[in-house]
């Protein structure tokens, strides 16, 4: 009997490894989702909504954290709906330009350094500004106009 227990051991954690496989296999052919999360559905707007929805702000200038360096660029904030578009508006002057004033101050010209950087640039400033959004919020920001400078 001593004998036998080593291979009656490994014949079981077999069967449990194999059992446990076939379980999750299961679980993923199915639907997919855990139980009760929500289908993400995305909406295509047309131009016109886009642009009802889409505030710019353009020229904005200023050092780099390395003070040999300007940069020079423009975005465009698209809301979730037209209300926030108005409150974004109203606000944009005096909280979001200095809020993308002090982020790019804070950055030296390596962040921005391509694709990776600048989508890094406009996900934080996603973040940072749906933060100081009375209501609704900002779903993207693109780059408009985007010119990085030795002085």
């Amino acid at each position: 009997m001593k004998r036998m227990m080593p291979w009656m051991i490994t014949l079981l954690l077999a069967l449990t490894l194999i059992a446990l496989v076939v379980i999750m296999m299961i679980n993923t052919n199915g639907k997919g989702n855990a139980p009760g999360a929500q289908q993400v559905q995305t909406v295509r707007l047309s131009a016109d909504e886009i642009v009802e929805m889409t505030s710019t702000m353009t020229d904005i200038k200023t050092n780099l954290a390395d003070r040999n360096y300007i940069v020079l660029t423009g975005f465009a904030f698209q809301m979730d709906t037209k209300k926030t578009k108005e409150q974004f508006d109203k606000i944009k002057d005096v909280r979001i330009k200095p809020l993308i004033l002090r982020t790019l101050a804070d950055m030296k010209p390596e962040d921005l350094q391509g694709m990776k950087g600048q989508d890094q640039l406009c996900a934080k400033l996603l973040e940072l500004i749906n933060k100081q959004l009375p209501e609704g919020k900002v779903v993207q920001v693109d780059l408009t106009d985007f010119i990085l400078s030795p002085i």
